[in-house]
Protein backbone atom coordinates (compact mmCIF):
# COMPACT_ATOMS: atom_id res chain seq x y z
CA UNK A 1 0.00 0.00 0.00
CA UNK A 2 1.40 3.42 -0.72
CA UNK A 3 0.44 5.96 1.40
CA UNK A 4 0.30 9.99 0.82
CA UNK A 5 -0.66 12.33 3.17
CA UNK A 6 -1.56 15.89 2.00
CA UNK A 7 -0.59 18.84 4.25
CA UNK A 8 -1.49 22.47 4.68
CA UNK A 9 -2.09 25.06 7.64
CA UNK A 10 -5.99 24.38 9.23
CA UNK A 11 -6.98 21.06 7.03
CA UNK A 12 -10.15 22.29 6.31
CA UNK A 13 -9.42 23.92 2.91
CA UNK A 14 -6.11 22.34 0.66
CA UNK A 15 -5.25 19.80 2.19
CA UNK A 16 -8.55 17.72 2.00
CA UNK A 17 -9.39 18.76 -1.36
CA UNK A 18 -6.22 17.55 -2.81
CA UNK A 19 -7.07 14.02 -0.68
CA UNK A 20 -10.84 14.28 -1.89
CA UNK A 21 -9.36 14.92 -5.29
CA UNK A 22 -6.55 12.43 -5.23
CA UNK A 23 -8.40 9.26 -4.17
CA UNK A 24 -11.17 10.25 -6.57
CA UNK A 25 -8.34 9.78 -9.13
CA UNK A 26 -7.27 7.05 -7.76
CA UNK A 27 -10.95 5.10 -7.30
CA UNK A 28 -11.14 5.98 -11.22
CA UNK A 29 -7.89 4.30 -11.93
CA UNK A 30 -8.98 1.16 -9.57
CA UNK A 31 -5.93 1.34 -7.00
CA UNK A 32 -7.70 1.58 -3.89
CA UNK A 33 -6.56 -1.24 -2.73
CA UNK A 34 -2.93 -0.25 -3.68
CA UNK A 35 -3.31 3.40 -2.76
CA UNK A 36 -4.60 5.39 0.18
CA UNK A 37 -5.09 9.01 0.71
CA UNK A 38 -4.97 11.18 4.18
CA UNK A 39 -4.56 14.98 4.72
CA UNK A 40 -3.98 17.13 8.02
CA UNK A 41 -2.66 19.85 9.15
CA UNK A 42 0.47 21.56 10.69
CA UNK A 43 -1.76 23.41 13.03
CA UNK A 44 -4.83 22.46 15.80
CA UNK A 45 -7.17 25.16 14.00
CA UNK A 46 -9.65 22.95 12.90
CA UNK A 47 -9.17 19.19 15.11
CA UNK A 48 -12.24 17.56 13.67
CA UNK A 49 -14.10 19.96 11.56
CA UNK A 50 -15.28 19.38 8.01
CA UNK A 51 -13.66 21.13 5.60
CA UNK A 52 -14.75 24.79 4.48
CA UNK A 53 -18.17 24.87 2.92
CA UNK A 54 -16.78 26.87 0.16
CA UNK A 55 -14.08 23.69 -0.68
CA UNK A 56 -16.78 21.46 -0.42
CA UNK A 57 -18.97 23.17 -3.02
CA UNK A 58 -16.27 23.38 -5.43
CA UNK A 59 -15.64 20.24 -5.30
CA UNK A 60 -19.20 18.79 -5.28
CA UNK A 61 -19.10 20.90 -8.21
CA UNK A 62 -16.59 18.44 -9.52
CA UNK A 63 -18.19 15.47 -8.65
CA UNK A 64 -15.92 15.05 -5.62
CA UNK A 65 -17.42 14.79 -2.23
CA UNK A 66 -15.10 16.17 0.58
CA UNK A 67 -17.85 16.29 3.48
CA UNK A 68 -17.16 13.33 5.59
CA UNK A 69 -13.61 14.34 5.67
CA UNK A 70 -12.36 16.02 9.50
CA UNK A 71 -9.75 18.02 9.88
CA UNK A 72 -6.52 17.09 12.57
CA UNK A 73 -3.16 17.59 13.18
CA UNK A 74 0.13 16.03 11.63
CA UNK A 75 2.18 14.10 13.88
CA UNK A 76 5.60 13.18 13.54
CA UNK A 77 4.91 9.38 13.24
CA UNK A 78 2.59 10.28 9.99
CA UNK A 79 6.26 11.03 8.62
CA UNK A 80 7.72 7.93 8.83
CA UNK A 81 3.94 5.90 8.11
CA UNK A 82 3.39 7.94 4.70
CA UNK A 83 5.67 7.53 1.81
CA UNK A 84 4.30 10.93 0.60
CA UNK A 85 3.95 14.15 2.97
CA UNK A 86 3.19 17.01 0.51
CA UNK A 87 2.67 20.22 2.00
CA UNK A 88 0.78 22.70 0.13
CA UNK A 89 3.21 25.53 0.49
CA UNK A 90 6.98 26.53 1.76
CA UNK A 91 5.09 27.44 5.64
CA UNK A 92 3.86 23.63 6.36
CA UNK A 93 6.88 22.16 4.77
CA UNK A 94 9.11 23.97 7.26
CA UNK A 95 6.32 22.94 9.92
CA UNK A 96 6.44 19.42 9.02
CA UNK A 97 10.50 19.91 8.86
CA UNK A 98 10.35 20.69 12.58
CA UNK A 99 8.74 17.73 13.99
CA UNK A 100 10.33 15.06 11.66
CA UNK A 101 12.00 12.01 12.99
CA UNK A 102 15.33 12.32 11.62
CA UNK A 103 15.91 10.36 8.43
CA UNK A 104 12.74 10.95 6.88
CA UNK A 105 13.09 14.65 5.57
CA UNK A 106 13.33 13.09 2.05
CA UNK A 107 9.38 12.33 2.60
CA UNK A 108 8.67 15.84 2.81
CA UNK A 109 7.97 17.54 -0.60
CA UNK A 110 5.81 20.32 -2.10
CA UNK A 111 2.65 19.34 -3.71
CA UNK A 112 3.10 21.26 -6.70
CA UNK A 113 6.35 19.54 -7.62
CA UNK A 114 4.11 17.27 -9.34
CA UNK A 115 2.37 19.47 -11.48
CA UNK A 116 3.54 19.85 -15.07
CA UNK A 117 3.08 23.27 -16.98
CA UNK A 118 2.62 25.54 -13.40
CA UNK A 119 4.54 27.94 -12.66
CA UNK A 120 3.89 27.82 -9.11
CA UNK A 121 5.55 26.19 -6.37
CA UNK A 122 2.81 26.67 -3.87
CA UNK A 123 -0.88 26.29 -3.44
CA UNK A 124 -2.66 29.27 -2.53
CA UNK A 125 -4.70 29.32 0.69
CA UNK A 126 -7.60 30.63 -0.81
CA UNK A 127 -9.62 31.45 3.35
CA UNK A 128 -9.75 34.53 3.05
CA UNK A 129 -10.89 35.05 -0.62
CA UNK A 130 -13.86 34.65 -2.28
CA UNK A 131 -15.24 31.13 -4.07
CA UNK A 132 -13.41 32.06 -7.49
CA UNK A 133 -10.09 31.13 -5.20
CA UNK A 134 -11.48 27.74 -4.53
CA UNK A 135 -11.49 27.02 -8.12
CA UNK A 136 -8.50 28.10 -8.81
CA UNK A 137 -6.71 25.79 -6.20
CA UNK A 138 -8.81 22.87 -7.58
CA UNK A 139 -7.59 23.24 -10.85
CA UNK A 140 -3.99 23.35 -9.24
CA UNK A 141 -4.83 20.39 -7.05
CA UNK A 142 -6.26 18.19 -10.42
CA UNK A 143 -3.07 18.87 -12.57
CA UNK A 144 -0.75 18.07 -9.37
CA UNK A 145 -2.59 14.94 -8.46
CA UNK A 146 -2.38 13.75 -12.35
CA UNK A 147 1.44 13.96 -12.28
CA UNK A 148 1.70 12.36 -8.97
CA UNK A 149 -0.51 9.40 -9.76
CA UNK A 150 1.58 9.14 -12.84
CA UNK A 151 4.65 9.19 -10.43
CA UNK A 152 3.56 6.48 -8.25
CA UNK A 153 2.27 4.05 -10.85
CA UNK A 154 5.96 4.48 -12.52
CA UNK A 155 7.75 4.31 -9.17
CA UNK A 156 5.77 1.05 -7.79
CA UNK A 157 4.96 -0.35 -11.28
CA UNK A 158 0.88 -0.46 -10.46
Amino acid sequence: MVKVLFVCLGNICRSPTAEGVFTNMVQLSKLGDRIQADSAGTHAYHIGEAPDGRAQEAARNRGIELGKLKGRQALAKDITEFDYVLAMDHENVENLLRICPEGYESRINLFLSYANGLENEEVPDPYFGGSSGFDHVLDMIEEASTGLLNEIRGKYNI
